[in-house]
């Protein structure tokens, strides 16, 4: 009787160890099968609230799964590992279950490469970030411009014009707002941080210091002559006389700018009209780069006042008097019919 229950137990035991080791074996296979060997990856949105069934119908109609349900039993075997989450994801049908899984779980949705270019305002950048689906237009506009937000990220200023740092961002579609525009900010700060005493030494505050940088990204095209730009505002600042920048004019024109800046346009009272009023304008025109900002604290030691554009490749000759000035105007800018100069 004992020799019986003895050979029945064993067989139990084999029978529960080939059931065991049957089922470590299917989930095995469940979860390292692919739809194909290759292919190329497709880009699937799995919608807020979707769960695992509704994703593995997505994933299906897109191709990368072959056999959808086979995906949500493997998703249940392995649910200990969290639940799916929301998003635009790239993947492949030479993916295993167990990798589809695993991007779905850590959220390791796509990223839109975007450039932010210097010389962008927070409008320009706001429309691109927009474009790509990573904010909600209107959202941002108002986030840009909500003086307790800017506030919140240390910048006690109107809007956040100037201090989104140009570069180029890998964001997730439908990011949204605040998170991206933070993220523009905290970049803006560390590249700010250590030109701060710098600006110190100038006595410079960070708002002034950003506002000339804003300027002279925009009248900048050669990286070289950005210090000696820096320098012609500094000693104009010094002596107190009017910046007189178009780029400010433009800027405080607004969308009443049609590309070409006219004699009025100069005469054209806004509070950005560096020709009408005296000092930097009341804010940023644009974001500029760290080179620009560099340049800003870190002026040439020049005694120049002017400077006008030759016309190639965006180079500029400098003057420290108005004579020498009046000569480069004639020989640059007249010659091509233009009557105004820097």
């Amino acid at each position: 009787m004992m020799r019986r229950l003895l050979a029945l137990a064993m067989v139990l035991a084999l029978l529960a160890g080939l059931m065991v080791g049957g089922f470590f074996a299917f989930k095995n296979w469940l979860l390292t099968r692919r739809a194909a060997p290759g292919g190329p990856a497709k880009v699937v949105e799995i919608p807020h609230g979707a769960g695992l069934s509704r994703a593995a119908e997505l994933l299906g109609k897109a191709g990368v799964v072959d056999r959808p349900r086979l995906l949500v039993l493997a998703g249940l075997l392995t649910k200990k590992q969290g639940p799916i989450q929301a998003g635009e994801y790239e993947l492949s049908p030479a993916m295993s279950a167990a990798e589809i899984l695993r991007f779905l779980r850590q959220g390791r949705v796509r990223l839109h490469a975007v450039l932010l270019p210097e010389g962008y305002t927070m409008a320009q950048m706001i429309l691109r970030l927009a474009s790509f689906g990573i904010v909600e237009l209107e959202v941002a506009k108002e986030l840009g411009t909500d003086p307790a937000f800017a506030a919140w990220l240390g910048i006690h200023e109107p809007s956040l014009e100037g201090y989104l740092f140009p570069n180029t961002y890998r964001f997730p579609r439908g990011m949204g707002a605040r998170p991206v525009l933070s993220a523009l900010v905290r970049r803006f700060d560390a590249a700010w941080q250590p030109l701060a005493p710098a600006a110190k030494a100038l006595k410079m505050t960070r708002r002034q210091a950003v506002i000339l940088a804003s300027i002279i990204e925009k009248e900048a095209a050669v990286d070289s002559e950005r210090p000696l730009i820096s320098a012609v505002y500094h000693n104009r600042l010094k002596k107190g006389m009017r910046l007189q920048a178009d780029p400010t004019v433009i800027y405080g024109l607004g969308d009443d700018f049609d590309g070409n800046l006219t004699r009025a346009d100069l005469r054209r009272d806004t509070p950005y009209n560096t020709y009408v009023h005296k000092g930097l304008p009341p804010g940023p025109i644009c974001s500029p780069g760290k080179a620009s900002l560099r340049a800003a604290v870190h002026p040439a030691q020049v005694p120049y006042l002017y400077f006008v554009a030759t016309g190639k490749n965006g180079a500029h000759v400098f003057s420290t008097t108005y004579a020498q000035h009046k000569k480069a105007v004639d020989k640059y800018q007249r010659k091509r019919g233009k009557n105004r100069a820097q």
